[in-house]
């Protein structure tokens, strides 16, 4: 299939999706309908063109942020969503939370240039099943698309190495603080890192607490330099560990 766009390669080399292509599962007596979500109009015409050649996937609607993409994932009820990270007016993370409650069978496939780390840990907690940078092969987009559609998660083989050689980072400082008492947290400190635990953005924080977006920032802070964090994802797992939040 040959490129009709952007910086996608026509030719799959060492960056491709990792996981089992369409004949992992069982054939499908209907469509995979993809909503597309990207800000440059060129990039959606480019992937439809390409989504079009493939007969088991159907291109039913585009949108050009994360605000219009709630909109038509409430609407047209997609089985896949491939969606950009940064996004003017709505992000696609911010996006991804409100997608999954107006269309909670929806999977969210981020398809983006962005490789920063914290990207990916965001989309991934918001909801994403994938997470494809832009330089993999078309060929490889309607595969993961037919991977996700059948239950499997897709993340680039590059980001998803960051993701395994931070988790080893983590277990490691998670062990190493084990020697040490656990730094006493104020009142407020832990009600703050109860709601961080739950996945609550600090706005929405500082709405449930009553305090200001600001406050809740300097509460967050103070958190992570007590517990020697580095990270939103570390409290989580620090939480969950010294049995804060109650996973039930």
């Amino acid at each position: 299939m040959a490129d009709s766009f952007g910086p996608m390669r026509a030719e799959g080399a060492g960056d491709g999706v990792g996981g089992t292509g369409p004949e992992a599962g069982s054939p499908r007596k209907e469509p995979i309908r993809v909503l597309v979500v990207d800000d440059h109009a060129l990039f959606r015409r480019g992937l439809e063109i390409v989504l079009a050649a493939e007969e088991d996937i159907q291109v039913v609607g585009e949108a050009g942020d994360g605000a219009e993409a709630v909109e038509k994932a409430a609407d047209l009820l997609p089985d896949i969503i491939l969606m950009d990270v940064r996004m003017p007016k709505r992000g696609g993370i911010e996006a991804c939370t409100s997608i999954k409650e107006v269309a909670p069978s929806a999977k969210i496939i981020m398809l983006t240039i962005s490789d920063e780390e914290a990207d990916l840990y965001d989309a991934i907690k918001a909801g994403a099943t994938g997470y494809l940078l832009k330089e993999i092969s078309t060929d490889e987009v309607a595969t993961a698309i037919r991977a996700v559609a059948d239950g499997q998660s897709q993340i680039s083989p590059s980001m998803a190495s960051k993701l395994l050689t931070e988790f080893k980072s983590m277990i490691q400082r998670t062990d190493e603080r084990r020697l040490v008492p656990a730094p006493r947290l104020t009142d407020r400190e832990l009600e703050v890192l109860k709601l961080v635990a739950t996945g609550m953005n600090n706005r929405d924080i500082a709405k449930e607490l009553f305090i200001s977006e600001n406050t809740v920032k300097n509460h967050v802070r103070n958190i992570l330099e007590k517990l020697q964090l580095h990270s939103r994802m570390e409290a989580v797992v620090y939480a969950m560990r010294e049995k804060i939040l109650e996973i039930r």
